[in-house]
């Protein structure tokens, strides 16, 4: 198993062709119409505002904002991800100012610049605990004072008590199989991904970290966080039957 966050290969993990390929099938336009919704309803949005998408991916997300008005920078480390996303906003004529790097650096002259950050779909968690730390600093960093960060992550609690150790997506003959493994000492979610599609198998290994609300709490406010409100996946009140995670968090 991984032990330790150079293990973490993004490009090599998230592929953007079996990426999109397999995952296009539920995250569909209509979904992330509703999720861009749920985000400016969250993060109380507004046109004209500066916000930073983190780990951005092929801009799902960020277009969508980008589009209702918001001034939109998206971070990724995936180049073939983020041409994507430059090519859709380009088509749809949106202002985005895309950049390939590292979250635990952000640039410098970031510094105060936003008034929301957005971590959407998982996209946090898969560094070593000191480097996770790390990142909701440079997140803190980046936000204008009183601007608001939201997180969007796997309920620990319900997906432990849910547990499959496989997962399986079929696609026109096409598999993705994840085999997965929680370890209890680290907190973290282990998976073995093997790829099935066009007479090849790809096989990669990844962990995420996952984090109980007040444990993500306490990491919030070590950071510089304040307020931390938590939601489920449609907004409402987060419960222990909750899919999704959504924490708010105040500088």
């Amino acid at each position: 198993m991984p032990r330790g966050s150079e293990a973490f290969d993004v490009e090599g993990t998230f592929e953007a062709s079996d990426y999109r390929y397999f995952y296009d099938s539920f995250l569909t336009a209509e979904r992330s119409e509703q999720e861009a919704d749920l985000v400016w309803r969250l993060l109380g949005l507004q046109p004209g505002l500066p916000v930073l998408d983190l780990a951005c991916g092929y801009g799902r997300i960020a277009n969508r904002l980008a589009a209702r008005g918001c001034l939109v920078s998206g971070l990724d480390q995936s180049a073939a991800f983020l041409d994507q996303a430059r090519a859709e906003a380009e088509k749809r004529e949106l202002a985005i100012d895309y950049r390939q790097g590292d979250m635990r650096t952000l640039p410098t002259e970031w510094t105060g610049r936003f008034a929301a950050v957005l971590s959407w779909f998982t996209s946090f968690g898969y560094f070593s605990d000191e480097e996770n730390r790390q990142v909701l600093a440079e997140i803190a960093r980046v936000l204008q004072p009183g601007g608001r960060l939201l997180l969007d992550l796997q309920n620990r609690d319900r997906l432990l008590r849910v547990f499959q150790p496989d997962m399986v997506l079929e696609r026109d003959g096409a598999w993705l199989i994840d085999q997965l493994h929680y370890d209890v000492l680290s907190g973290r979610l282990h998976t073995r991904r093997m790829i099935l599609r066009d007479g090849r198998q790809r096989e990669t290994h990844f962990f995420v970290r996952l984090l109980t609300l007040p444990e993500l709490r306490d990491w919030l406010r070590q950071a510089g966080f304040s307020q931390v409100e938590a939601y489920n996946e449609q907004g409402a009140p987060f419960s222990l039957e909750s899919r999704r995670l959504l924490t708010v968090a105040t500088r």
